[in-house]
């Protein structure tokens, strides 16, 4: 593995983090947007990125495009909501998404 890595790996493990803990806090609540849901699904890129870090894949710069649109779009849903979790995952799912612009270019 690379050791550039070392730093979107830990941004991305971050936003698996808040994105769950925004998912769990959201249980049960009414959301007029795709919070929760892009929660799920961020979090599962950022997984899916590490894996393609980790093994080296020929695809990490594909993956992580996909990763920074998705964070943001979860950014962007999350942060319209005023629940503290809801404000923290959007700021998580931002630097995930400036981290692996990083490593896309």
């Amino acid at each position: 593995m690379k050791t550039i890595y070392k730093d979107v790996i830990e941004a991305n493990l971050e936003c698996i983090i808040d994105c769950r803990i925004c998912f769990s806090e959201m249980a049960g609540k009414e959301s007029f947007n795709d919070c929760p849901k892009c929660c799920i699904q961020c979090a599962d890129a950022c997984e899916m990125l590490i894996k393609a870090m980790t093994s080296d894949s020929a695809f990490v710069k594909q993956y992580a495009l996909l990763c920074a649109e998705i964070c943001e779009y979860c950014a962007d849903h999350c942060g319209e909501h005023e629940h503290e979790h809801c404000k923290t995952c959007a700021e998580t799912c931002r630097k995930c998404a400036e981290a692996c612009r990083k490593i896309a270019a």
